[in-house]
């Protein structure tokens, strides 16, 4: 993961901290790498377990990831980092639902946030037999 500068690695929008992150953790040393940050995929898992919470309101009810269409690691996370997740859904098709995700984290000892990943996940809802079906509108 390239360093970059101070700028790119705040939260993509003006800080706008009245909206409540969807999953909010700690990660542990069982989740590092060989060079002491997080391992990329404990991120990702993190954001998909977040992204399918919207995903399965908008559809109320179940639903599966089928995508990630994007994805960009833009700093590290550490042990100790207070790692918070937030999102949007951008769109609902017939039976699909795009949620733009975002990683934002304050380091142990600085409060200040620090946008780390960000990411497009489509989640298609699906029934009881997990076939597709359509979204409610």
């Amino acid at each position: 993961m390239a360093e970059t500068d101070a700028a790119s690695s705040k939260p993509s929008r003006s800080p706008d901290f009245a909206r409540e992150p969807i999953l909010r953790t700690v990660p542990q040393p069982a989740d590092m790498n060989g060079n002491g940050d997080i391992f990329g995929g404990w991120v990702l898992a993190q954001m998909d377990i977040a992204g399918g919470v919207l995903a399965s309101r908008s559809a109320q009810g179940r639903t599966a990831t089928v995508a990630i269409t994007a994805m960009e690691f833009v700093q590290p996370i550490k042990i100790g980092d207070l790692v918070s997740v937030y999102g949007e859904v951008t769109r609902i098709g017939n039976t699909s639902i795009t949620v733009k995700m975002e990683t934002v984290v304050q380091r142990r000892l600085d409060p200040t946030p620090i946008r780390v990943t960000e990411g497009t996940f489509v989640y298609v809802a699906i029934d009881d037999n997990g076939k597709p079906r359509q979204v409610p509108k």
